[in-house]
Order: C-alpha cells, then structure tokens, then sequence
C-alpha cells in the first residue's frame, strides 16, 4: 500500500503594482475552488471601502466577502468562527482562505493568517500591494515578505511599456508626492502603476522619505536617465 506524505497548508502572498489584476486572480482562484465544489472563505480589511464588503475586480467582477476585518480584529478568531458557520450550513470544511488589499493588515494579523495555514491546515492567499505612494512598504506587506511560505509577483506594464513596479498617486490629475499612506482610490485621488524611469522622473528623482526634504536636497535628473 502506497502512503503519501500529508501536505501542510501554506501562506501565498501574491503581489504587484495596481491594476496587476490582484482582485481578478482572487475571484478566479474563488471561482476554481467553487467549480470543484469546495468552500472558500473571502475576506477584506474594513479601510478598504472600495466595493463596501463586496471584492470588485476592474473587469466589472463582483463577489461578496464572508466577513471584514476591522483594524483591531482578531483574524483567526473570526475565521474560526465562519469556518464553523461554513460547516453548519453546507456540511463541508473550508479549503482555502483568501485575503484582498492584504496589505492594509496589521503585523499581528498577518501572523495569523500564518498560524492559520499551519496550525489549521487551511492554505491562505494573500493578494496585496508592496509599497505606497511613496515606495515605502506597507507593515502588513511587510510583514507577508517576512513570513510568507510563498511569493508571487503579479505583473503590470507600465505607459512606456516597461514593467511597472511602483504606485504613484494622483490628486485631480496631479501628481503628488506627500500626504497619508493610505488614501483610497476614487473622484478625486487615482493612481498610475510605473516603472522606476517614470516614477523618478513624476518624483523629481525623490523616494521614500526623501520627500520631506529640503528643495535644495531634491536632485536634478538627465533627460536620458533611466532607473528601471
């Protein structure tokens, strides 16, 4: 008799520039699982209003979540709690566990989602962003590079064509450069996903926290410098 060894669930973060199709890939992996006739569990950080609690792709895709998560919630404790509702109402366990905008979680959070996929044997995808506006890293994708089993970076082309790499953020068609790390997209504030050329050349050649510092700091860039 052949024995296979028992495979231990994992934490997937996959990640990209916006408009990488991150909320696309959710739906779709939720779509797989659901025409093989498992559960899943969705969910979403509550600073994320786009779509209230709904995962809304940019191909018009729509999904409700099972639950969102409130800035000092208790991520496993609320999984633990749906998984049960999951299995009372359909009399299946759940397969997998997937987050959107992961990148809003705390550190703690994304410890659970960690202790989920190890100590309850439930695989965790994680699709967020890496860096803000600023290129600087946001904690909860930070802490996912730090304790994620797997890493998958989504791709997007940037409007030169190269490959995109960081989010830059527009107000009214402007773009600008300091502000609050999180600021959700919508009328009035939009961003644009660049390659390291264009973001630096958007940026007058400033990154992170480089944008706080005095004009006569702020560097001049050639015509044909190129930082991808």
């Amino acid at each position: 008799m052949i024995r296979y060894a028992r495979r231990m669930a994992k934490l997937y973060f996959r990640y990209g520039a916006m408009n990488s199709g991150k909320s696309t890939a959710l739906l779709q992996a939720a779509y797989n699982y659901a025409e093989r006739g498992q559960q899943v569990l969705i969910a979403k950080p509550r600073i994320d209003t786009k779509g209230e609690a709904s995962i809304v792709s940019r191909l018009g895709v729509e999904r409700a979540v099972n639950f969102v998560i409130g800035p000092n919630d208790d991520v496993r404790t609320m999984f633990d709690a749906y998984r049960a509702q999951t299995k009372a109402t359909t009399g299946q366990d759940v397969a997998c566990l997937l987050l959107d905008e992961a990148q809003f979680l705390s550190v703690d959070q994304v410890d659970d989602l960690l202790r989920i996929a190890i100590l309850e044997d439930v695989p965790v995808l994680a699709y967020g962003i890496r860096t803000d506006f600023q290129t600087i890293a946001f904690p909860g994708s930070r802490r996912l590079l730090e304790v994620a089993h797997a890493l998958e970076e989504l791709k997007t082309i940037c409007r030169c064509g190269r490959k995109a790499m960081f989010n830059a953020r527009l107000v009214n068609g402007q773009f600008i450069f300091d502000g609050a790390q999180v600021a959700i997209d919508g009328e009035s504030v939009t961003y644009e996903s660049l390659c390291g050329t264009c973001y630096l050349r958007e940026s007058n050649g400033m990154l992170a926290h480089g944008f706080n510092a005095p004009s006569s700091f702020i560097p001049t860039l050639a015509p044909d410098a190129d930082f991808s």
